[in-house]
């Protein structure tokens, strides 16, 4: 090879993007609403979340900001900043407002996933499968989170996202407050079905699947309110 070859030399990868400080902030803060680390009602105060966190203000308070949008945070009147109670009530109209969402990024993903969406799609819901009859509560969400982003990368259609993931986030908190009402094997089963609609490309098929979920998330709603 010459100096002036350089058809022979290793093509350098391009970096993976940079996750913005505030979008990691909001990550952590997320998953600690979430998971009821920051239960509801709890003081939100910035110096124990830095310390906490290993973050800056600056990110934090940015992401808190995004958290009142989305109706994980609110203020108080001389209270300050708390997270936001979980309303009973109030649970059963996200889900049906969800379920409209739902429905049309479950059609547009049967008919718009690539080949590659489609086979991940299926597999994180195999792996939903898998770790609901092991009772493994951190893989099964772990793989929800993965099939719901995927799901939405394949839909194609960032406004139905955007509005849609609010509640995602809502019903996923829901869920481990009230996990003992819950069937992760139930909810297993109909990720499943809206995985395999959405892998085959049947977009009718999608829609009762998402119907299925939103069915079940209604019935897991509704028992936690009777008892």
């Amino acid at each position: 090879m010459t100096a002036t070859d350089t058809t022979a030399l290793p093509r350098a990868k391009p970096a993976a993007p940079k996750q913005r400080a505030a979008d990691i902030a909001y990550n952590i803060l997320e998953n600690m609403i979430v998971t009821l680390q920051l239960k509801p009602g709890t003081p939100i105060v910035e110096a124990e979340l830095v310390e906490a966190t290993g973050l800056g203000r600056t990110p934090l308070r940015e992401a808190l900001m995004r958290m009142s949008t989305n109706g994980l945070i609110v203020q108080l009147p001389r209270r300050g900043l708390i997270v936001s109670d979980i309303e009973l009530a109030e649970h059963l109209t996200l889900i049906e407002t969800r379920r409209v969402l739902e429905r049309l990024i479950a059609a547009s993903a049967a008919r718009r996933a690539t080949p590659q969406q489609r086979k991940d799609i299926l597999t994180y819901a195999k792996k939903m499968v898998a770790a609901a009859k092991k009772n493994d509560l951190k893989a099964y969400m772990q793989a929800d989170q993965a099939l719901d982003y995927v799901s939405h990368e394949a839909c194609r259609n960032p406004s139905a996202v955007a509005a849609v993931i609010p509640q995602v986030i809502k019903c996923r908190r829901f869920w481990y407050a009230f996990q003992h009402e819950g069937d992760v094997e139930a909810g297993a089963k109909c990720h499943m079905m809206l995985a395999t609609a959405i892998a085959k490309g049947d977009p009718d098929a999608a829609i009762s699947g998402a119907e299925a979920l939103m069915d079940y998330l209604d019935s897991f709603a509704r028992k936690v309110i009777d008892n």
